[in-house]
C-alpha cells in the first residue's frame, strides 16, 4: 500500500479517536483539489514527508503505535526528524527494544545521523532497559557527532547513568561538564541519588541549587522532600516542609503528597494524620499514602483509611489494594482480605502481576495455603517474587518439601534465584528439619551462583543446623563467618542452646547478644533462667538487678483474632474489654482437653521469673 492511499484510507477511521492535526488536514484538502499554491500562508501545505511525520506523531499520540509503524514503514524517503518521532512513539509506550533496533537501523543501515533529540530519546530507552552497554554506545556516539553539549542530551545522560549504575560518579562528571546547568539538570542529579538511597547526597544537591539560586520548580521540591524521608530525619523533612511554604508550593498536589510521605517514612503518623486533614486538596495519591503509611505501623488503622476513601468516592487502583492486601496479611483477617481480593476481580486488576504475589503472601499468612496454592498454579506469568512469595508460604506451613521442589522447578523454568529466595528456601528447610537439603543449597548459592552470605543467611544456616541439635557445627559456622556475627546470628544459636539445654554455650551467645544489643531484655531472662538453673543464684541476683536498673520489660506478645467483621487484640493476662470472659471459658476448655491429652509445658524459662518478666 502506498503512502498516499495509506493516509486516505486510515484518516477517515483515525478521526473518530482523536482529532487530526490541521496541518494535515490542510494538506489532505490540496491533495485532493489538486492545488498547486495558496494564497494563504498560513494554510501552505507541505510535502508528503512531512505529512507522514505529522501523522505518524498523531498516531502515537492516540495509541494506535502499530498504524504509526506501517507509515513509517511505507514512507519512500524517512529523514531524522521521521526516525525520531517512531524511536520516541516506542520509547512513550514502553517498547524500548523496539525504539533501540530503530535506532540501531537508523545509525547503521540507513546511515542518518541522529541529532540531539534523538540521541536524548533513546538515551531514555537504554535508562529504562537499564543497559549501561547500549547508554555508554550511545553516548560515545553523541561525542563523535559533536552532540555532547546539547542540554537535552546531557541531561538524558545523567538520568542514564544514574538509574544504571550502582553509584553516581558517572552521572556526576556528566553534571559537571554542563556549562550551564538548568533546573532539570539539578533535579535529575537529586533524583539519581535519591533512588540510590543516599538521600543525604540528594539534599546536598538540593542545598548547591539553592545557593547557585536556580529557580526552583514543585518537581524539585517533591524529590528533595522524598530525599528527606529516605533519611528517616524528621528535623529535615520538617525543615523542607517550611521551605515549601515559603516558596509558595504548599497547595500543589504533588509537593503535599510528597510532605506526607515523608512524615509516614519517618514514622510520625500522627503528623501525617494531621496534616492529611489540613490538605486543602487530595486525590488518589494522597489517600493511597496515608494507606500504605498506616500499613506499616497500625494496619487495622490502614484498612479504616481505605474504607474511609471508598466512602468519599476515590475508586481504588492497584496501589491501594496492594497496601490494603499487605494489612489484611498483616492482621491475619482472612474474611477481609477475601473481601479485598473480591474487589481486585471486580475492578479486573485480577490479571495484575504484583497484586497476585500480594494476594499468594496473604492467603498464606492467613492460614490459608491451599488458596495461595491456587493463586500461584493459575497465574500465566511468574516472575521472581511470585516463586519467592509461595516458597515463604510452603516454609510457614512447615511444607519444607514443597518448598524444596518449587526453588527446583523455579531454577529449572530459568528464572536465576537471589538472595532473597535462598532465605526463603533455607528457611522452609530448617522448619521443616531438613538439614542436608539446606546444606546443600546454602553451597549452591555460594559455589555456583557466586551470592556472598549476609547475615541474615548465616543466622538461617545456624537456625537449620540449631533445630537439628546439631548445635556445635552451628557454632563453628559462626567462627568460620567472614565478619563478625550479629545479634540475629548469635540469637539463632541462643534459642539453640536453650532448646536442647547447652548451658555454656548458651551463656557465651547470651553475652554476645547483650554486647551487640544491650537493652535485649529477651537475652537477659534467658542468661539469667541459665545461672538459676546452674544453681548461680549470685550470677543470676546480678543480671535480675542489672534488669531492674534498665527499667525496662520484655515486650510482651501480642495477638488477634477476627470475629464477625471485629479484630479483637489481646496480652498475656488481659483483663480489658467485654469479650475477655468468653476468652477465659474457652481458654480453660482448651487447658483441660491438653491435660486429657497428656501434654506436659516446659515450665523452665518461668520458674525463675518472680519478677514477672515476660
Amino acid at each position: 500500500m502506498s503512502t498516499r492511499k495509506l493516509i486516505s484510507s486510515t484518516s477517515k477511521k483515525s478521526i473518530h479517536f482523536h482529532k487530526i492535526p490541521p496541518a494535515i488536514l490542510n494538506s489532505l484538502n490540496w491533495a485532493d483539489k489538486n492545488q498547486t499554491q495558496s494564497s494563504n500562508p498560513s494554510l501552505t501545505p507541505k510535502n508528503p514527508s512531512i505529512l507522514a511525520t505529522n501523522l505518524i506523531k498523531s498516531y502515537c499520540e492516540s495509541g494506535q503505535i502499530n498504524e504509526a509503524r506501517t507509515l513509517f514503514d511505507e514512507m519512500p524517503e524517512r529523514d531524522v526528524v521521521a526516525w525520531t518521532a517512531m524511536i520516541a512513539g516506542y520509547t512513550s509506550f514502553h517498547y524500548h527494544t523496539h525504539a533501540w533496533r530503530l535506532f540501531v537501523e537508523m545509525a547503521g543501515t540507513a546511515a542518518v545521523d541522529p541529532n540531539e533529540y534523538t540521541v536524548s530519546t533513546v538515551l531514555k530507552a537504554c535508562r529504562s532497559m537499564k543497559s549501561l552497554l547500549y547508554g555508554t554506545l550511545v553516548h560515545g556516539l553523541a561525542v563523535k557527532r559533536g552532540l555532547e553539549g546539547s542540554l537535552y542530551v546531557d541531561n538524558a545522560l545523567i538520568d542514564m547513568y544514574a538509574t544504571c549504575c550502582d553509584c553516581m560518579d558517572n552521572a556526576w562528571m556528566v553534571f559537571k561538564g554542563i556549562k550551564l546547568k538548568n533546573d532539570v539538570s539539578w533535579t535529575t542529579l537529586i533524583t539519581g541519588y535519591t533512588h540510590i538511597g543516599d538521600g543525604y547526597g540528594g539534599l546536598r544537591v538540593f542545598r548547591h541549587m539553592i545557593l547557585e539560586e536556580v529557580k526552583l520548580n514543585p518537581y524539585s521540591f517533591s524529590i528533595a522532600v522524598r530525599a528527606c524521608a529516605s533519611t528517616g530525619w524528621l528535623v529535615f523533612g520538617k525543615l523542607m516542609h517550611a521551605a515549601v511554604t515559603k516558596h509558595g508550593f504548599g497547595s500543589n498536589i504533588p509537593v503535599t503528597n510528597s510532605i506526607l510521605d515523608m512524615y509516614c517514612r519517618c514514622g510520625c503518623l500522627s503528623e501525617a494524620n494531621q496534616y492529611f486533614h489540613e490538605m486543602s486538596e487530595k486525590d488518589l495519591i494522597t489517600w493511597n499514602t496515608l494507606i500504605a503509611g498506616y500499613e506499616r505501623s497500625d494496619s487495622n488503622e490502614s484498612l479504616n483509611i481505605f474504607s474511609r476513601m471508598e466512602s468519599e468516592g476515590f475508586s481504588p487502583n492497584s496501589f491501594t489494594f496492594s497496601s490494603v492486601i499487605a494489612a489484611c496479611a498483616n492482621l491475619a483477617v482472612l474474611r477481609c482480605g477475601q473481601q479485598v481480593h473480591g474487589g481486585i476481580v471486580h475492578k479486573g486488576l485480577d490479571r495484575d502481576l504484583a497484586l497476585a504475589n500480594s494476594l499468594i503472601d496473604m492467603y498464606a499468612k492467613c492460614g490459608n495455603i491451599s488458596d495461595s496454592k491456587k493463586i500461584f498454579s493459575d497465574m500465566l506469568h511468574r516472575d521472581l517474587v511470585t516463586w519467592t512469595s509461595m516458597m515463604i508460604g510452603f516454609g510457614s506451613h512447615g511444607y519444607g518439601k514443597e518448598a524444596v521442589d518449587l526453588f527446583d522447578e523455579m531454577v529449572r523454568s530459568g528464572i536465576r534465584p537471589d538472595r532473597i529466595v535462598f532465605i526463603a528456601v533455607l528457611s522452609a528447610c530448617s522448619h521443616a528439619g531438613l538439614v542436608d537439603e539446606g546444606l546443600r543449597y546454602f553451597e549452591t548459592m555460594v559455589g555456583k551462583y557466586n551470592i556472598k552470605p549476609n547475615q541474615e543467611i548465616y543466622g538461617c544456616v545456624v537456625d537449620l543446623l540449631g533445630r537439628a541439635g546439631r548445635v556445635n557445627e552451628a557454632y563453628r559456622l559462626i567462627q568460620s563467618m567472614p565478619f563478625k556475627a550479629d545479634e540475629t546470628v548469635w540469637g539463632a544459636l541462643l534459642a539453640a542452646c536453650k532448646a536442647h539445654r547447652l548451658v555454656d554455650l548458651g551463656k557465651l551467645a547470651a553475652r554476645r547478644v547483650l554486647d551487640l544489643r544491650p537493652n535485649m531484655m529477651g537475652a537477659y531472662v534467658m542468661l539469667s533462667n541459665i545461672y538459676a538453673a546452674e544453681g548461680k543464684y549470685k550470677e543470676f541476683a546480678k543480671v535480675r538487678k542489672m534488669m531492674r536498673r534498665m527499667g525496662n520489660k520484655k515486650e510482651a506478645g501480642k495477638s488477634w483474632i477476627e470475629v464477625k467483621n471485629q479484630v479483637y487484640s489481646f496480652v498475656v493476662g488481659d483483663k480489658m474489654g467485654s469479650h475477655t470472659e468468653h476468652v477465659y471459658i474457652v481458654l480453660d476448655l482448651l487447658n483441660g482437653n491438653m491435660k486429657e491429652a497428656g501434654y506436659v509445658p516446659d515450665l523452665d524459662c518461668l520458674v525463675h521469673d518472680p519478677e514477672g518478666v515476660s
